[in-house]
């Protein structure tokens, strides 16, 4: 784990499932804001452990699946919650929520000049400075805030890099402006704009951006003894340090029925997207995207729609997964098990994708039940998956599959591909282009998160490890 964030959010996660599991949650839940901030606590993360405790309820709230924005009684109990969770049949719109009271209502964005300032006497800053934003007053640089333009010139050319910029972070990382601060102050997401990316979840060092779990609504189904079959994404290779014969022998031991690697609907998302990218280009198209991206999808729908005839309809990975085992059981819950927030988005329009866990509450589940992975001997798979349906992991990992489908390779005609490696506010500015043709290449592949689904908000591991990992399976079995 990265930060102390992570891990108090694992350790809540842990209590909530162990807790329901062993049938004591509803009857300890209420306790655990005061076990974890009692009065004893020698220092506060916040001005007391009273506004700690409220904190740690509305985490816990959002683990329940319930949102902290619709709360209409504070005198409401978490055992409550407890029991709406259980009852309920239908899942909220809304992934993602800002956690008000946590939020610290950051600054503004702004570039500052710091104690290492000299004063010297070459002043690069007052040269490069586009707008005359800053002067030297006392041996020490100024900037009048009225002028800056956020440039960042000044940052480059200093030479003792005494000029910084101080981002709020949640902000920073939305790569299509959803989070903004209200009339408060505080962070606010226009669910208009939202994409469930995921990024600002990731990045708010307060842990202020809270997501709705559906934690609850799996484990009810795996208690009531209905097949539950997990789906695992390709990038759960990174995930765990062990071989996938052992996780899924964990999962047999969590309860459910079934292990389906999603990669096996990445062979066919790779067939159906060849054989679409082939029939685009004979109609005359000058361009075709990827659609296994949702937060991806969901940008294009929403901030670039002239972008939306050239995506790909052929299904993600998941949607042919969970197709597949509808098929076979009609009556299965499915359970898409992934590193995505944005998945749990396109759950909702997809009639055959019950419910997704992330990463992290996978983790946590095996943690609650204390399984060891690395003791276990593994479960033999029926079949592997292609190393290249695998590959779908990782960034450019669906062109190289793309061009080692079979028709593919006996076809003539190549696709000029490209790719974008994470959205950001850059790589945002792109897609209007490629949608008007003034950016070379007749295929697009887009990743929300750099480094590709390794990459995601709910990962538990170094993008880059990860990515090796992926690597390494894909090689071994191509």
């Amino acid at each position: 784990m990265n930060n102390n964030a992570e891990r108090f959010r694992r350790e809540l996660l842990i209590r909530v499932i162990r807790g329901y599991l062993d049938g004591t949650l509803r009857k300890d839940i209420d306790r655990i804001p005061i076990e974890l901030r009692p009065k004893t606590m020698e220092a506060a993360s916040r001005c007391c452990v009273y506004k700690d405790r409220a904190v740690t309820k509305y985490r816990l709230m959002a683990m329940l699946g319930c949102g902290v924005e619709e709360e209409v009684d504070e005198a409401k109990s978490l055992a409550e919650y407890l029991d709406d969770a259980e009852k309920r049949t239908e899942l909220s719109p809304n992934i993602l929520s800002v956690l008000d009271i946590a939020c610290q209502a950051c600054v503004e964005s702004q570039y500052i000049v710091t104690n290492a300032c000299r004063g010297c006497f070459a002043r690069p800053c007052t040269f490069t400075c586009p707008r005359g934003a800053i002067t030297v007053v006392g041996r020490q640089a100024k900037i009048d805030k009225s002028k800056c333009i956020d440039c960042g010139k000044c940052t480059k050319v200093c030479p003792y890099s005494a000029i910084i910029r101080v981002p709020i972070p949640c902000e920073e990382s939305c790569p299509v402006g959803a989070i903004k601060k209200d009339e408060t102050g505080k962070e606010k997401i226009d669910f208009e704009k939202c994409i469930s990316c995921g990024k600002c979840l990731k990045a708010c060092p307060f842990s202020a951006v809270l997501e709705r779990s559906q934690i609850i609504d799996i484990l009810k189904a795996l208690k009531s003894g209905k097949e539950v079959v997990a789906m695992v994404a390709p990038s759960i290779i990174g995930q765990f340090p062990n071989r996938l014969e052992q996780i899924a022998e964990a999962l047999s031991l969590v309860g459910f029925s079934e292990m389906e690697e999603v990669a096996f609907g990445a062979e066919k998302t790779t067939r159906n997207e060849t054989a679409e990218f082939f029939e685009k280009m004979a109609a005359g198209d000058p361009l075709m995207t990827t659609s296994c991206c949702p937060a991806y999808v969901e940008a294009v729908k929403r901030h670039v729609p002239q972008l939306l005839k050239y995506v790909s309809h052929t299904k993600s990975p998941m949607g042919y997964s969970a197709e597949m085992v509808k098929k076979r059981s009609p009556e299965a819950v499915t359970v898409f098990i992934g590193p995505c927030v944005a998945k749990r988005k396109e759950a909702q329009s997809d009639a055959n994708t019950d419910y997704v866990m992330t990463y992290e509450e996978l983790g946590a589940l095996f943690a609650a039940l204390e399984i060891n992975l690395s003791e276990l001997h593994g479960i033999t798979l029926l079949r592997e998956a292609d190393g290249y349906a695998r590959g779908f992991a990782t960034s450019c990992g669906v062109t190289s599959a793309i061009l080692q489908d079979k028709a593919m390779a006996d076809s003539t005609e190549k696709p000029n591909a490209k790719f974008i490696n994470g959205l950001d506010k850059k790589s945002m500015k792109l897609l209007p282009l490629y949608a008007n043709g003034k950016l070379p290449g007749n295929f697009l592949e887009v990743m929300a998160c750099e480094g590709g689904c390794v990459g995601g908000p709910c990962s538990l591991r170094d993008v880059n490890l990860a990515a090796l990992a992926v690597k390494k399976q894909v090689e071994e079995t191509k």
